[in-house]
């Protein structure tokens, strides 16, 4: 049976009740990922369950995350799933990056610039 990688994102976070989740179609940006999720836990120690959660699920599926950071404190943890990238959050932080904004604004052609220095 083939998992879908997005389809056991959004379950993992759903299961544990992650609030405020986003998709991101990032592809266009960057070559480095395709999606990023965004979601928002209610404490530290949920934070560190949700992201737990799509780590532990994503790896019974055959999914080997490459990375898992910000288990110590709990504000903001980061799964690094290859093509998707999951963030969870508490909402302070959440506030603070704005990831939505960053990732939703096309990147600034700064080639133009370096011209007129040469």
């Amino acid at each position: 049976m083939s998992v879908n990688l997005e389809s056991l994102v959004e379950e993992a976070l759903s299961d544990l009740k992650a609030k405020d989740v986003t998709k991101l179609e990032v592809g266009h940006f960057t070559d480095v990922m395709d999606y990023i999720y965004i979601a928002t836990g209610t404490s530290h120690r949920h934070v560190k369950s949700l992201g737990d959660n799509v780590a532990t699920e994503a790896k019974h599926a055959g999914f080997q995350p490459l990375g898992v950071e910000g288990m110590e404190k709990g504000d903001w943890v980061l799964v690094d799933l290859g093509d998707i990238v999951v963030h969870c959050m508490d909402q302070e932080t959440r506030d603070f990056y704005d990831l939505e904004r960053l990732w939703s604004e096309p990147p600034v052609d700064t080639s133009a610039e370096e011209d007129e220095y040469e």
